[in-house]
């Protein structure tokens, strides 16, 4: 969660938001590319996630040899969403973190 920077653990552009930071630096098509990056990191760490953690596209108590191939394909979609998702709703449901707090939390 920590490295995609992104809410909660986003401090470097929580100290920028205070004079507006990249939002006045960028505008139109940076900005766009600026936040499409941002996702882009995100759905990176999420298969990145379910490649590592959670079997990559390996189904579950299932033979592989017995499996369909785009079974496999469609197993790491879902496993990608599911991380996705994940990331999405700690963003939307924690606050962001002070200096002292995230010290504590390490």
């Amino acid at each position: 969660m920590a490295e995609t920077n992104r809410a909660p653990f986003d401090l470097p552009e929580a100290e920028a938001e205070l004079v507006a930071g990249y939002n006045v630096e960028y505008s139109a098509i940076v900005f766009a590319l600026f936040f499409l990056a941002e996702y882009c990191n995100m759905l990176l760490m999420a298969v990145f996630c379910a490649i590592v953690f959670w079997g990559g596209w390996d189904i579950p108590f299932c033979n592989p040899a017995d499996t369909a191939p785009f079974l496999s394909s469609a197993m790491l979609t879902f496993k990608t969403m599911f991380f996705a998702v994940f990331f999405i709703v700690v963003r939307a449901s924690f606050p962001r973190y002070r200096y002292d707090q995230l010290m504590d939390l390490g």
